[in-house]
């Protein structure tokens, strides 16, 4: 009767080969699974940044409605939450501001990329072709004027010099969106 309760005990827990085969399974199936993912998280913020560009474009285009111009370069995007002219303290310091009628997104700020990074600013263009301000990211890289920047600009009428990111932003933007 000694023998079988020997038997019965040896054979209760798992080997080590079976123990290796079901941590090499394991492993393959996190090998498979872990990429999708990261890659997913590079495709989501990518598509932040296009979907962020296209609503400052779309705020941009509101402001020139009621000032007859886009900002300026050195106004930049902060012309979308603070009038032209206008002091800490809320005040406005000139007549610039009277047709100003923002602010034109429905944050205080204006919204950084998914990297941490502020958005460019230019007007007038210097890369994109036609009368929009051009707009963009540095992108994961976080460099100017690499293959991963996301823009707001068409590359192939920027592509005749040279100086043109991979990305491009072509979006119709809802002249609606964040109406007051």
């Amino acid at each position: 009767m000694k023998g079988r309760t020997n038997r019965r005990a040896r054979r209760a827990g798992f080997t080590l080969t079976e123990m290796l085969i079901v941590l090499a399974i394991l492993v393959m199936l996190v090998a498979l699974v872990v990429p999708r993912f990261l890659g997913a998280q590079k495709r989501a913020d990518r598509q932040t940044a296009q979907a962020q560009i296209g609503l400052l474009r779309g705020a941009l285009e509101r402001y020139a409605m009621d000032t007859k111009d886009f900002p300026t370069t050195e106004q930049g995007l902060q012309a979308l939450v603070s009038a032209p002219g206008e002091t800490t303290s809320g005040e406005t310091t000139s007549g610039a501001a009277s047709s100003w009628d923002g602010p034109y997104i429905s944050k205080d700020e204006i919204p950084m990329d998914p990297w941490g990074n502020a958005y460019q600013y230019v007007y007038p263009p210097e890369r994109g072709s036609g009368d929009l301000p051009d707009i963009w990211s540095y992108g994961p890289d976080k460099e100017d004027n690499t293959d991963d920047d996301i823009c707001s600009w068409n590359v192939a009428a920027s592509s005749d010099t040279g100086t043109g990111p991979a990305e491009n932003l072509d979006i119709q933007v809802d002249a609606s969106f964040g109406e007051r």
